[in-house]
């Protein structure tokens, strides 16, 4: 497939992922269109995709896309470098403890529990920021 050209600095288009049913998922940044010249075979099996995209085809693509596999893994990696899994299970565990009403925890507790929920929330929204940026 032929992406648009971009200038040295844009990037016009990215392969997300290719599905189990062999489609492979181009998405084209804005501004930009697949070029009409494209070799028959190809311009024959182009297919526009609904935007949004239908909740389960949007989970195929996330499933399939080594770029979503990435982002999760930076997010990890970001978490991983201010808190360890036993911090974050410590956390978990005050939680549900708080949530299910078998624990108070102290005034500390909260404190540094919403510190590391705020931090975690921001990593998330990182991730959903980046994914947002591939149309998913």
């Amino acid at each position: 497939m032929k992406l648009p050209t971009a200038q040295a600095s844009q990037q016009a288009g990215q392969e997300l992922a290719t599905l189990p049913d062999g489609r492979t998922v181009v998405v084209l940044f804005d501004g930009f269109t697949l070029p009409t010249d494209q070799p028959a075979a190809i311009a024959n099996s182009i297919e526009t995709l609904a935007t949004p995209l239908p909740d389960l085809l949007k989970e195929q693509i996330k499933a399939a896309s080594p770029h979503v596999a990435l982002i999760s893994k930076n997010m990890i990696d970001t978490i991983r470098k201010s808190y360890s899994i036993d911090d974050e299970m410590f956390f978990a565990r005050i939680g549900v403890g708080a949530a299910t009403g078998l624990y108070t925890p102290t005034s500390d507790e909260m404190n540094e529990l919403t510190v590391f929920g705020e931090f975690v929330e921001s990593v998330r929204q990182w991730g959903r920021t980046e994914r947002a940026k591939l149309g998913l």
